[in-house]
């Protein structure tokens, strides 16, 4: 399991092109090898941005400042290579993606990996099945 939630200041909407952004960092996860292994089965990976219309940021005076918070929950069980090579990936796809607007003004990105086990997770998935390569 790979779900990643993207949570950004609403005053990125119309330039942060976060449908783009969700399928990249989806298409990475979902091709990420690490030794040889997937890291992420592709039925199990989820990305989605949600907009926070209120917000404050630093003292509330910059009105152009901006950010995008990433939190990815994983179960537990990979190595500490696969973690450190998707966070890698995964914040330089961020970076990437929002270089022009970093440039123009004031711009947080960061993202936290969140790792839980799997006992009290209920999972009901057809997904895994579907996108089996034979």
């Amino acid at each position: 399991m790979s779900h990643m939630t993207l949570e950004y200041s609403d005053n990125l909407r119309s330039e942060g092109r976060f449908g783009g952004l969700c399928r990249k960092l989806a298409q990475f996860m979902s091709a990420l090898h690490v030794d040889g292994a997937a890291v992420f089965p592709p039925g199990g990976v989820r990305v989605r941005a949600i907009a926070c219309e209120e917000y404050c940021i630093a003292d509330g005076t910059a009105a152009d400042a901006g950010f995008v918070h990433a939190i990815l929950k994983i179960g537990a069980g990979r190595s500490d290579a696969a973690k450190q090579a998707t966070c890698n990936g995964l914040f330089d796809i961020m970076k990437s993606h929002f270089s022009e607007a970093f440039s123009k003004h004031g711009l947080a990105l960061s993202l936290e990996l969140n790792e839980f086990s799997e006992a009290g997770t209920l999972k009901h998935n057809n997904l895994h099945a579907r996108f089996k390569k034979p």
